[in-house]
């Protein structure tokens, strides 16, 4: 049997990785007051057992106001920082899996409820509502209630927020940070001619739209120790026109590379609602060669294919050279043994289920 590109390692940065398969980040909405719950010990317990090589925690808000919702993870003070220092000390008796987290902000996104009821916006006023600050005063949809437009206070306070957060995550034990610029969340928000529609030097040209997730990225950069790379989920295209541009976003991630940037995790929309297409997937490869081709850092990707070949084309292809695995993995948790067993890899799992299986993609 050939080969399996997907079971070879890969180094981010520092970080060796055993394989290329990634837990991507999973929103669970089951956080209170911004601290892990019993839920993300179970979540993230029977994740870190797949055999993936790089577990990603959740979007994780640098701030209360940038939460999502009021259940969101967040890292922005001492009782957040024990909750997930505590969930992985637990994890990792029984697991050496590498655990990054994306650190992230809402932007116009936040103060919405969560998934099983609705999602919508809950006002400000309303219990479990605030008021959403975004870089420009325009809301994600008719009839919501328009984020207030962050003055430079804001931004010295959101910079901050993301330092810090990566300071907090080092000193609970974090391998690597994800900084999410992507998903319509704040820092794509700035990027989009289409949510930015500010006068001052964060807005109007390609550069001052980037100005912002820069100094962001510089400041986390700053406060995360040299030793330990930072990702970034970047969106590559709005896929809507006079939106933000592969072109632009190509010359970001060259950007983010040049200061320091260990992966980049490309995505794509999320500014503004959009229903799902079929050719979805297709365009997403698309822009996952593009950007691998423009810049010498991994490049990964979130698949929802449950194929062990397809998924392995997307690597030996050289389509990306990380799988982020979303909804795949929480309907099968094992798939990552199953593909081994199946490609020909080896991977690892807990010696206590060794005795159930063959051996064959046993990885001590």
């Amino acid at each position: 049997m050939p080969r399996s590109r997907l079971f070879e390692p890969l180094h981010l940065g520092r970080l060796q990785l055993a394989n290329r398969i990634m837990v991507g980040p999973m929103c669970q909405y089951s956080a209170e007051d911004g601290c892990m719950s019993d839920w993300h010990l179970i979540h993230l317990g029977q994740l870190a057992l797949s055999g993936a090589a790089l577990l990603v925690i959740e979007t994780t808000a640098v701030s209360r106001e940038g939460r999502i919702s009021h259940a969101d993870v967040g890292l922005w003070n001492d009782r957040t920082q024990a909750a997930i220092a505590l969930t992985l000390e637990s994890i990792r008796r029984w697991s050496d899996i590498p655990i990054a987290i994306e650190l992230s902000h809402a932007g116009r996104k936040a103060s919405m409820d969560v998934p099983w009821r609705g999602g919508m916006q809950r006002p400000p006023g309303r219990e479990r509502g605030w008021q959403a600050k975004a870089p420009s005063s325009l809301s994600c949809r008719p009839g919501q209630i328009a984020p207030k437009a962050l003055d430079r206070f804001d931004l010295q306070r959101i910079r901050e927020g993301f330092a810090k957060a990566a300071m907090r995550a080092s000193r609970a034990g974090i391998d690597a940070v994800q900084i999410n610029i992507a998903q319509g969340y704040l820092l794509h928000q700035f990027l989009s001619p289409l949510t930015n529609q500010r006068a001052d030097r964060y807005g109007g040209s390609l550069p001052g739209r980037m100005r912002f997730p820069l100094e962001v990225f510089d400041q986390v950069r700053n406060a995360f120790p040299a030793s330990r790379p930072i990702f970034a989920h970047l969106c590559a295209s709005d896929d809507v026109e006079v939106g933000w541009t592969l072109e632009q976003a190509l010359i970001l991630a060259k950007e983010l590379e040049a200061r320091g940037c260990s992966a980049i995790q490309v995505s794509s929309g999320g500014i503004q609602p959009r229903d799902s297409a079929p050719a979805e997937r297709e365009n997403l490869e698309s822009l996952a060669r593009a950007l691998k081709a423009a810049v010498a850092v991994p490049v990964a990707m979130t698949s929802p294919l449950t194929g062990y070949q397809q998924v392995e084309a997307l690597v030996s292809q050289g389509t990306a050279d990380l799988i982020a695995m979303t909804h795949t993995l929480l309907n099968a948790p094992r798939w990552p043994w199953l593909a081994a067993h199946s490609l020909g890899g080896r991977v690892w799992m807990p010696v206590q289920y060794t005795h159930g299986r063959a051996g064959l993609f046993w990885k001590r």
